[in-house]
This record gives structure tokens, C-alpha cells and sequence, in this order.
């Protein structure tokens, strides 16, 4: 095995085909099996929400086909079957699902192909197909909760996928595609429910967030009990189905001012502009109490777009100390645009001093 022994999460698994997910080559027996053990990790990894991938070189028509067989096609998102190689096999998946290769497996049988992989990615955690029936028991593929969100997570890549193709065939602009989806952003004080995914958030989140702190459970379930704190969750949803609990924000409250000390979106809700309508809900909160908004950013390789957005919103630094930056919030607060629905909590008497 090339990889490594670290821990951290595995967010998508990228199999080969031929003597790896079935017995045999594919273009030499029409008639190869599926491995045993190799549908019940897919199916077992599937449940706790990490994804599949395909990087074969094979006959795209003949693979794909034979998946659909064996029942297991739906599992795997945006497989790359061709000739080429594998390495950019991986790149392609990696933009695809904007994922970051180090949260990446790669299985195969082959040792050279688990090299020509690594040595392009290192942090790839590569594993001899033979090591399959393992795998779920490493602590990489056990994520420390399993939330609805968890379960749902290639579902709601699927419907990415067919949002995609929609952008991809519609012929106006970026607004106007944006005002066909009619989508619906609810933001709304944490449950007990939602508890797991808020700290599966803290800890999967790292480019759009803006501190990088991550909280337990348990300490999220004292900061929403607290009467000086607001916890919030945002959810995005919109003709093609839901994105999900997409959004957190904690809040410290004061008397005179609001403090947010948290602030993250998930990736995938990247390109609609949300994290910002999240960001203004907030301000109409503190507004509402009549108390400005000032927010904690910290600093690292990860998380400029969210220093962006709070720029681009009109925050202005009000202390700086190293990678610790205090922003202030504008009194004027941006319109919500025209294209989404808020389902917000600005007006439901939750703003308190």
C-alpha cells in the first residue's frame, strides 16, 4: 500500500475496473463477475456518505454497460473511462466534485498505477485492490458521525450532475439560469437534530470558512442552549431537489454588538452566491436588535474567498492581530437577489441584545 497511515477523512473512493471491482478484464469475458467484497464496501462506504469514482482504462460503452448490469452503475459519480491516464483520470474527478485530491483513495490492482498516481498526488491514499475488504474498518473511512446528510450526499451530487446538464443547455446568461431554478434558502436556529451535521460542517468544511475552528457536538449543543449565543443553520433547496444543510453560523450575542464568530458554506453551494445572503441575514438580525455586527476572521491558505466575501460585502478590518482579523459590518445591508427565495429568521422575533 502507498498511502500513508493518517487518518484523516476519505471523502470519495476511485476504483479501477478490470481485476478490481470484477474479476478478469472486461474486453477478454464479457462475462466477468463482480467481486464480492468490492459490492459490499461500496454499498457500505455509500451509506456513511463517502462517494465513488471510476478511473478504468477500458471500452466506455462496454463498462458502463456492464456496470448497469451488476446494478452498481448509480453509484459512481462522474467515472472516467477511457485510455488515458489515470493521474488525469483523478484531476478530472477531482474538479468535477470540487474536492481536494488529498481527501481522496485509489484502488487498484496494479502497482504501477497506484505509482503513476501517487507520484502526480501524494497525498492520494492508494490501496491494492486485494486490500479492499479492509477498508471500512480503517479509521480514514469511519467518519466519527453519520448524519441524514451523510446518507443523502450522492444523491444530492446526482442532482448537481442534472443541474449541470441544465446550465450546460440553457442559452441565457448566468442570471437569467439562476432565475429558472427556483431556489429556496432557509436559514433557521440549530435543533438537536441538526446537531451532527453542524459539527460535520466544522470539521469537512476548510475553503469556505471563515475561522477554521471546529466544534464538537457537544459543544455546539451548549452554544445553542446558551442565551448569549445563536446558532444557525442555512439550507439551500431548488427545482432539481435539495443541496441540503449547506450553511452555520454562530453568533455571540452582546449589548452592543453582535459578534460572529463562525461563519462556513459548503463547497458545493459555491457558485450561488449564498454565503453572502447567509452573511446578510444576520446583519438584519443584529439590526433588528439595534446592535452592529462585527466578525472574527482568521487567516490561512484555504479560506481567502470567504475574506473576499466579507469584503465584498462591505466589512471593513477594525483590528488586526497576525493571521486574527476583526471585520465591522456596514449599516446598509444589500438587497437579497432576485433570483432566490429567503426563508429567513429576521423576522421572527429571534434578535435579542
Amino acid at each position: 500500500m502507498a498511502a500513508n497511515s493518517e487518518a484523516r477523512p476519505v471523502k470519495c473512493v476511485i476504483w479501477d475496473l478490470d481485476d478490481t471491482v470484477w474479476e478478469g478484464v472486461l474486453l477478454e469475458d464479457s462475462r466477468v463477475r463482480p467481486r464480492p467484497e468490492v459490492l459490499e464496501v461500496l454499498r457500505a462506504l455509500d451509506s456513511r456518505g463517502i462517494l465513488h469514482s471510476i478511473a478504468s482504462r477500458n471500452d466506455p460503452a462496454a463498462a458502463r454497460a456492464k456496470l448497469d448490469e451488476l446494478g452498481i452503475g448509480e453509484l459512481f459519480l462522474y467515472p472516467q473511462i477511457n485510455w488515458g491516464s489515470k493521474a488525469e483520470s483523478v484531476a478530472r474527478i477531482a474538479r468535477r466534485l470540487n474536492l481536494d485530491p488529498d481527501s481522496f483513495a485509489f484502488v487498484d490492482d496494479q502497482a504501477f498505477e497506484r505509482e503513476e498516481v501517487n507520484s502526480r498526488f501524494p497525498a492520494v491514499r492508494c490501496f491494492d485492490a486485494a486490500q479492499v475488504a479492509g477498508l471500512p474498518g480503517l479509521p480514514a473511512f469511519r467518519p466519527a458521525f453519520v448524519t441524514e446528510e451523510s446518507r443523502q450526499r450522492r444523491h444530492m451530487y446526482r442532482a448537481a450532475i442534472d443541474r449541470d446538464e441544465a446550465a450546460e443547455e440553457f442559452t441565457g446568461t448566468s442570471a437569467e439560469f439562476l432565475s429558472t431554478l427556483d431556489m429556496v434558502f432557509t436559514v433557521a436556529p440549530a435543533t438537536t437534530e441538526d446537531l451532527g451535521r453542524a459539527e460535520e460542517l466544522t470539521v469537512r468544511t476548510h475553503q469556505l470558512n471563515t475561522t477554521g475552528r471546529t466544534y464538537s457536538h457537544a459543544e455546539l449543543d451548549q452554544l445553542r442552549r446558551s442565551g448569549d449565543h445563536l446558532l444557525l443553520m442555512a439550507e439551500l433547496t431548488d427545482r432539481f431537489g435539495s443541496y441540503g444543510k449547506i450553511g452555520l453560523a454562530l453568533v455571540e450575542l452582546g449589548q452592543e454588538a453582535w459578534r460572529l464568530k463562525l461563519l462556513l458554506m459548503s463547497c458545493r453551494v459555491m457558485s450561488r452566491g449564498v454565503g453572502t445572503v447567509l452573511l446578510n441575514e444576520i446583519q438584519r438580525l443584529a439590526a433588528a436588535a439595534g446592535v452592529r455586527l462585527r466578525a472574527d476572521f482568521v487567516v490561512n491558505d484555504r479560506n481567502r474567498m470567504m475574506y473576499v466575501t466579507y469584503r465584498m460585502g462591505g466589512f471593513r478590518e477594525v483590528s488586526r492581530d497576525g493571521d486574527e482579523v476583526v471585520l465591522e459590518g456596514p449599516e446598509d445591508i444589500p438587497p437579497i437577489p432576485h433570483y432566490l427565495a429567503v426563508r429567513g429568521v429576521a423576522g421572527a422575533g429571534l434578535g435579542r441584545g
